[in-house]
């Protein structure tokens, strides 16, 4: 296999990220997601990058992993946390390490960011392997839960 190179995604990678938001979707929960909901998502993301940005994994010119980082304001840190989110690994190259270097940039490039004051990610609850994946990486469980009230917007 060719090394796995990271790199912050680029506009060329859009059709590519909307695939694996769609993929993940029916995999993680298995919702099909409205595919122009979704490219709008992927394409507004872009367009406003104080939301937040997408980075890839690629294998010579092969996207074969991604991840999004949005971010929260904490007053008690006065810092901003990155969140990590849409993680998805092309199935063909899972067990190879993707994740593990998409991590590990994430994580260098948050540690240059003067106001950043950590990482966060949620996992879905019946998801063991990547829990475990996460803690292997240094995360650690938070003390808090997470709720919501999930609003249905059209297209």
């Amino acid at each position: 296999m060719e090394s796995i190179n990271i790199r912050q995604a680029e506009t060329k990678d859009i059709q590519t990220i909307v695939q694996f938001n769609c993929a993940m979707a029916r995999e993680t929960e298995n919702k099909i997601l409205d595919h122009g909901m979704a490219s709008s998502g992927v394409l507004f993301m872009f367009d406003h990058p104080e939301y937040g940005f997408y980075c890839v994994a690629e294998t010579g010119q092969h996207v074969v992993g991604q991840l999004m980082i949005t971010y929260e304001w904490s007053d008690w840190r006065n810092g901003v946390f990155w969140w990590i989110q849409s993680v998805y690994v092309d199935p063909a190259f899972r067990t190879l390490g993707v994740f593990k270097k998409l991590y590990a940039y994430i994580s260098e490039k948050s540690r240059h960011v003067p106001n950043v004051c950590g990482l966060r990610l949620y996992v879905e609850t019946n998801n063991d392997r990547a829990f475990q994946i996460y803690r292997h990486l240094g995360m650690s469980e938070a003390h808090y839960r997470m709720m919501e009230v999930d609003y249905v917007l059209s297209t």
